[in-house]
């Protein structure tokens, strides 16, 4: 055993000599990367991100939570949580796996469903190596400290600005404007 730790240790050395070893640094970099552009094309930034709504988002409180919720007739409002690990008021205290399960099948750790606005649906139908990517890079994020509000069930007054999701007719256009 111990001759096998040593030969692992010389392998190592000699990679680092050869310059080979930041190789699995950079595969991890790559993987956030990869994360971070998933999250920009999903635009996560949207909703998870206070002072989008009102065209300007507070870049310091990146994915740490909107200060906007989204009312749904006969659901309640619900805002959207802070994404970052800060371990009281975001992801901080989530496994991997439980950031992953939540944001492709809608349910949290706790059992609670995501909100119906929340597309779950269509990330589910992400590769596992791309979830896992968005998953890293959520987890490489500095941590904000930003406790939302809500949810607020149905007669319950919300604290902060509400955006009303009203369902419209389904396959009528809308009227032609004079």
């Amino acid at each position: 055993m111990l001759r096998n730790a040593m030969t692992l240790a010389l392998a190592l050395s000699a990679l680092g000599f050869l310059g080979l070893a930041p190789l699995a640094a950079e595969a991890g970099s790559a993987k956030v990367e990869r994360g971070k552009y998933l999250v920009n094309l999903g635009g996560c930034t949207d909703c998870h991100t206070s002072g989008y709504f009102f065209g300007k988002p507070d870049m310091t409180r990146y994915l740490g939570g909107s200060d906007v919720g989204f009312q749904m007739p006969g659901l309640g409002v619900f805002y959207a949580p802070n994404l970052t690990p800060d371990k009281e008021t975001g992801l901080g205290n989530w496994s991997a796996k439980e950031i992953k399960t939540a944001f492709q099948t809608g349910v949290r750790p706790d059992g609670r469903i995501l909100a119906p606005i929340m597309p779950w649906p269509a990330l589910a139908g992400l590769s596992d190596e791309d979830a896992d990517a968005i998953v890293a890079y959520l987890q490489s994020l500095p941590p904000v400290k930003n406790k939302v509000s809500g949810p607020f069930g149905v007669g319950e007054q919300p604290s902060s600005f509400v955006m009303m999701i009203v369902p419209g007719a389904q396959g009528v256009a809308p009227p032609a404007p004079q």
